[in-house]
């Protein structure tokens, strides 16, 4: 694999990555010279992380689908950039999305794979490129419905099919590794503070120190113009971002998280649920081939998330969920 910065193209023998100012995209060599694959995946990194993040995961991920997939590793919001807020991250994520989609023209469908912050930021990223068009479809054929006068369908056969876009394309995946869905704040969400609570209280009252904006969003300290945290506020749809709305939008939603050895996200916020709600241990082992990971299904397949509470401001605030499939993948290993 060879690199080439900021601009043009390099290949080897396998692979091809077209590097650009904001980010890099991998596709198999090969198959490019026939036709272009029509997926695009967007890879987003973590806080104080970076595109090298996912390096190894879009050079498999290409080489398992090398005529399916264009990987492209999100560069907008690296190192300490990633303290700029979710927000800000977010719109930085979606103007990149944007750029690299009118890079590609041939592709018809996107998913994104996200890490630790780079969930919420991808959250974010696509209420902002959240469409929902119309456009009529035929539904009838019988001879009543078309008129020689007029050579068009009539009102009465054809109808309005809404369809949901991510920046114009297909939702398909929006997968989430170790993400903190429910913010840092809370007993054990950030686990390298061993669970003690006044290490915990600490925490919440000085994360603007050392992670910025970010880590006032995630430990739901903020109150831009006296709004609501913006995580409670990325659980609804809001007049111009529909958070929820894009989230239903991709057919396929999954959440991994670590259930030992993440000291930086808890496995109740990065699963999304309560913690009477997680896994007993003894389900850990159930996989043979990978005894490290176990799937868990929700009880209820038509919600995405569990209903959890937030206690923000002295008050229990209820976190409502959007309707879906919810699927975890919980591991003990850490990533």
């Amino acid at each position: 694999m060879q690199l080439l910065r900021p601009t043009g193209c390099y290949s080897n023998p396998g692979f091809k990555v077209h590097a650009q100012i904001g980010g890099q995209d991998f596709f198999n060599a090969a198959v490019r010279d026939k036709r272009v694959p029509r997926h695009l995946v967007i890879m987003v990194n973590g806080i104080t992380g970076s595109a090298s993040d996912w390096r190894y995961a879009a050079e498999q991920l290409v080489k398992r689908l090398p005529d399916k997939v264009i990987v492209h590793r999100s560069e907008c919001n690296s190192s300490r950039l990633t303290f700029d807020g979710v927000d800000t991250m977010g719109e930085r994520l979606a103007e990149e999305v944007l750029s690299v989609v009118r890079r590609w023209p041939e592709v018809q469908k996107i998913s994104f794979v996200a890490h630790s912050l780079g969930g919420l930021v991808a959250r974010y990223a696509i209420g902002r490129l959240y469409d929902n068009s119309s456009k009529l479809e035929r539904v009838g054929t019988s001879r009543n419905c078309f008129s020689e006068e007029t050579t068009e369908y009539s009102k009465q056969c054809l109808k309005q099919i809404y369809e949901a876009k991510i920046a114009g394309l297909e939702p398909m995946n929006f997968i989430t590794f170790a993400t903190p869905h429910l913010g840092s704040r809370g007993n054990n969400q950030l686990p390298l503070l061993g669970g003690l609570p006044f290490l915990e209280r600490r925490a919440s009252q000085t994360a603007h120190l050392v992670a910025g904006r970010s880590g006032k969003h995630l430990f739901l300290m903020d109150s831009d113009g006296g709004k609501p945290p913006l995580l409670l506020r990325m659980v609804d749809d809001s007049d111009d971002l529909k958070f929820m709305s894009a989230l239903h939008a991709f057919k396929r939603r999954v959440a991994y998280a670590n259930a030992n050895y993440d000291q930086m996200v808890g496995w109740r916020t990065s699963s999304i649920r309560r913690q009477h709600e997680l896994p007993k241990s003894n389900l850990i082992v159930s996989d043979a081939k990978y005894p490290h990971i176990v799937y868990v299904e929700g009880e209820n397949t038509k919600e995405f998330y569990n209903k959890a509470s937030s206690n923000v401001g002295g008050q229990t605030v209820d976190l409502e969920d959007d309707k879906g499939s919810h699927s975890g993948a919980l591991g003990t290993s850490g990533c």
